[in-house]
């Protein structure tokens, strides 16, 4: 192979991406066997097992045990909206960011006391091992999971509190921002980072992707006065969803 060329598990790859892209193999067809791309090629059954490998992780296609191997329906990426936390009269945080009109999210959520791990103690500023309110979610639309969230609360600011379990309570569910300011904690601040991986197993499970498929994690941080009173990860699937920012210059 020469400086530059590309090897052949990925010339392979790419020449099925493009039928896929352009329609020569659309949704729902079978991949060619390893066999026929191995023939159709005149490459070895390991590279044609590698160029799959790469189509599968790219999402384009998907195994179906016992059958084989499909061309994935391609979905056009939805707008996940992230504006500020300004909510109208009656919104939830998740109606708000959902951007498209008509959505009717739904959601379901568990909260259990646990103790701070090293990176949540550090993003909430508090010691290893100190008692936290962990707050796992699982967001819906149309009945379909669209998001994951794991959130965290220092009981030291909670604890005792109407507000200590986030969905319960009389302003349960109503959102960080309005909770915190139910305790006197003015809420002024929030930081975002937005990175990627690979989903882990019980995430793509529940957000109906396939092993390797890449999620978007967005973590988040609320702060009243420079204190942190939660921070969450919050868990999208990246192939088909976008977070969009709409920010105010001031």
């Amino acid at each position: 192979m020469t400086f530059g060329e590309q090897p052949a598990y990925l010339r392979v790859a790419s020449d099925l991406r493009q039928k896929i892209v352009d329609g020569s193999l659309p949704p729902h067809t079978r991949l060619p066997s390893q066999a026929r791309i191995r023939e159709e090629y005149g490459v070895s059954d390991t590279v044609a097992l590698e160029a799959r490998k790469v189509l599968m992780a790219e999402g384009l296609v998907e195994g179906r045990s016992g059958s084989g191997t499909y061309v994935r329906e391609r979905l056009v990426p939805r707008r996940i909206a992230r504006s500020g936390y300004r909510l109208a009269a009656g919104a939830t945080p998740f109606r708000q960011e959902q951007a498209e009109e008509g959505a009717r999210g739904t959601w379901e959520s568990s909260s259990e006391q646990d103790e701070a791990s090293v990176d949540i103690a550090l993003r909430l500023g508090v010691k290893e091992g100190d008692r936290v309110m962990r707050t796992r979610y699982v967001f819906r639309d149309a009945g379909e999971t669209v998001m994951l969230s794991t959130s965290f609360e220092p009981l030291a600011v909670t604890g005792r509190t109407p507000v200590m379990l986030p969905e319960e309570g009389p302003l349960g569910g109503c959102g960080v921002v309005e909770r915190m300011a139910a305790i006197d904690l003015v809420v002024d601040n929030v930081v975002e980072e937005v990175g990627a991986r690979p989903g882990l197993a019980e995430e793509l499970m529940s957000l109906g992707g396939v092993p390797g498929h890449v999620v978007l994690v967005i973590s988040r941080t609320y702060y009243a006065s420079g204190r942190a009173v939660e921070t969450a990860d919050i868990v999208v699937p990246a192939d088909r969803y976008r977070i969009a920012y709409h920010l105010p210059v001031k």
